[in-house]
């Protein structure tokens, strides 16, 4: 469910479509990477245990590999995305490859505000970022919090996550509603890693409290990790499980944000909130934390609502108005679709990446055809 797959994953995607060929390094194929084409490759990391090391010694066979890949593909350029490990290795790949090849790196969170802060990680995080030949990252907020921990990390390219509104677009989900037995029932959804920073248990809490006003709404929670045990037990607690339907990480999104009427974001750190630019490109609207970036992609009362951190009975009341406004919520979604197509669509954020590409390659990028 991770941001930063999604996007390397449908960037790889369409670079190929436009006739680049492109190589998929890591140590499973990308979910969202369900067919290979002529112009995509996909390389696989194997590592081997020795007794000789504590753990699995993954970062360095991807270093080797990057490595292995570059020179017998001749590869111009390396695209990570985290900055750790894979900068780390990308940095390490270079030193054996040679200094043509070139290493662009795109922040997308936690490798900045939590790994980054660490004592343990700090310098060396630096220093792969500022021996990468190009650094992007996914919002201004995260282009701060980077620019925090080394005053002279200052080029940092701000290149906003995309969504691809071929996939994700309202459509009609008479078929799959019947599936769940949720009928014409109004619907909120959560999608996530249900990690700690998601802060789960809030959209549950938020569920509970609309649901007093609003008993026929039902909850769709889609994702799996650590925090979904304590979710149900929330559930059962407030005896709600009949009306909470699950959706494994393999769920088809572009099906399933459709069936939404609003999704709720309570995440207590989110660099951009991917999800909700899914949603909006579906004709949903977001309730959700101001926290990280997700103010800069949902526009508080035209395209969603936002509250502060933890601030369940605000979002309940966004959330409760929302599914009582017709007019509002018509309004909103309108929004959302024009905000998704207009400000993050893929052609404008492919072209600014391959501006990017161009530029520390020093070539001249080609006129479109």
């Amino acid at each position: 469910m991770g941001g930063s797959g999604v996007i390397a994953t449908e960037l790889g995607k369409l670079l190929a479509d436009k006739g680049y060929q492109v190589h998929f390094i890591g140590h499973g194929v990308p979910f969202r990477l369900d067919k290979l084409s002529e112009n995509i490759f996909y390389h696989e990391v194997e590592v081997t245990d020795y007794p000789v090391f504590k753990g699995s010694p993954y970062d360095l066979a991807l270093a080797n590999k990057i490595a292995e890949v570059a020179k017998m593909e001749q590869l111009d350029l390396i695209h990570v995305h985290y900055a750790m490990p894979h900068a780390v290795c990308a940095f390490l790949a270079k030193q054996i490859v040679g200094d043509h090849l070139k290493i662009v790196t795109t922040l997308h969170g936690t490798d900045i505000t939590i790994l980054g802060v660490d004592p343990t990680f700090k310098d060396l995080i630096c220093l792969a970022i500022k021996k990468s030949d190009a650094v992007t990252a996914v919002s201004k907020d995260l282009v701060k919090e980077a620019q925090k921990l080394d005053n002279n990390m200052c080029n940092i390219d701000l290149t906003y996550n995309f969504v691809d509104e071929r996939l994700f677009h309202p459509r009609n989900n008479d078929r799959l509603r019947a599936e769940l037995g949720i009928g014409k029932d109004q619907v909120l959804l959560h999608a996530s890693n249900f990690r700690p920073v998601k802060r789960a248990i809030d959209v549950i809490n938020i569920f509970a409290l609309v649901n007093q006003k609003i008993p026929s709404t039902r909850l769709l929670l889609v994702g799996e990790g650590p925090d979904m045990r304590d979710c149900q037990k929330r559930l059962h607690e407030l005896k709600s499980e009949k009306q909470v339907h699950f959706l494994s990480k393999e769920a088809s999104m572009p099906h399933t944000f459709p069936l939404a009427d609003v999704l709720l974001l309570p995440s207590e750190k989110e660099s951009f909130g991917l999800v909700a630019l899914e949603a909006m490109a579906c004709g949903v609207p977001t309730v959700g934390s101001i926290a990280g970036g997700i103010p800069e992609l949902v526009i508080h009362g035209e395209t969603g609502f936002l509250a502060p951190i933890g601030d369940t009975k605000t979002m309940a009341e966004y959330t409760i108005q929302l599914l009582t406004d017709k007019v509002l919520m018509q309004q909103m979604s309108r929004q959302c679709l024009i905000r998704a197509r207009t400000e993050f669509n893929r052609e404008t954020m492919v072209n600014r990446y391959e501006q990017i590409y161009y530029r520390v390659l020093n070539r001249k990028m080609p006129e479109p055809s």
